[in-house]
């Protein structure tokens, strides 16, 4: 499965290049090349506490990251390529700094009158994942998306997954497995939607660290306050279920993530501006990772 995903990366790209260089694409004015880039950067500031109040984190970080694409579109089918790349500068002694890169490759294409097909791979290289500190990943995915009318879209989308952990001064190890949302919005007007959404996945490993079961559900609502500006309080819940971490009392270890949040998008002209609040709530059936806490962001970026 890891030689079909570098395959798809490739024969995206391949696609792109090829089309880009084509003869027809000379020659068909309807053909466009758009390049792009954004920069953003994010100042962040966390609390967490156990249950019993004892501090866990209590920092701020400042996140800078860079985007570069190119697309070839015509009507509405488009190739595209991405390359991303955050800095996160951890303030406060005794917290290191990380970085994360990430690649990819989409094509999306009507297949139907009310529908529309996106096929995506994608590179990460040293994520955070919810198994491990330090991942990289290789991605495809293939999402339709159900349009009838603008007032409601479905989309359902199955991904494949291969991750390589690293593991400090032991051997690396590796995982695997499927990712599938699905996601409903109704449509009121211009950026004011109410939207549900849901996925579950599974990552299989000989590594009993590593492997996991999860399921999640979110619903958020959107609506404008001026053109510019707009708000989105929105709650999240995720289950997760570790194959091979053992609670005290030896049965697996089962964790509840609950999240609520608003966000406040400002986004006059080319500038991306916004702030967010969210506050979580974190139970396990390992008590000591029993905890709650705020984290804010505010985020000014702009997209050339």
């Amino acid at each position: 499965m890891n030689h079909l995903l570098r395959a798809w990366v490739a024969l995206l790209f391949a696609g792109l290049s090829v089309l880009t260089a084509s003869p027809v694409s000379a020659q068909d004015d309807s053909w466009k090349l758009e390049p792009d880039a954004r920069i953003e950067v994010s100042v962040l500031s966390a609390q967490t506490t156990t249950r019993d109040e004892d501090l866990v984190i209590d920092g701020e970080a400042i996140n800078l990251r860079g985007q570069v694409g190119v697309a070839l579109e015509k009507g509405d089918t488009r190739f595209r390529i991405e390359a991303d790349r955050i800095e996160v500068i951890r303030i406060g002694e005794g917290r290191n700094n990380i970085a994360r890169d990430r690649f990819t490759a989409t094509f999306e294409t009507p297949v139907g009158k009310d529908f529309d097909l996106r096929l995506m791979a994608r590179h990460y290289d040293d994520v955070v994942t919810v198994e491990a500190a330090d991942t990289d990943e290789w991605q495809g995915a293939a999402r339709i998306t159900f349009e009838p009318r603008r007032e409601h879209r479905v989309r359902i989308e199955g991904s494949w997954r291969e991750r390589d952990y690293a593991n400090g001064p032991l051997a690396e190890t590796s995982g695997e497995g499927p990712r599938v949302d699905a996601q409903y919005r109704r449509r009121f007007g211009r950026y004011h939607y109410l939207q549900f959404d849901l996925r579950a996945e599974s990552i299989e490993s000989d590594d009993p660290r590593r492997g996991y079961e999860r399921e999640s559900a979110g619903v958020a609502y959107t609506r404008p306050i001026t053109p510019d500006l707009r708000v989105r309080p929105a709650l999240e819940v995720i289950k997760t279920r570790f194959d091979g971490r053992l609670a005290p009392e030896g049965q697996l270890r089962r964790d509840r993530l609950v999240v609520p949040e608003v966000e406040l998008l400002w986004w006059p002209g080319q500038w991306r501006i916004e702030a967010e609040a969210k506050y979580i709530f974190f139970d396990s059936n390992e008590p000591v990772r029993e905890r709650e806490g705020y984290r804010l962001t505010l985020s000014v970026g702009y997209a050339f």
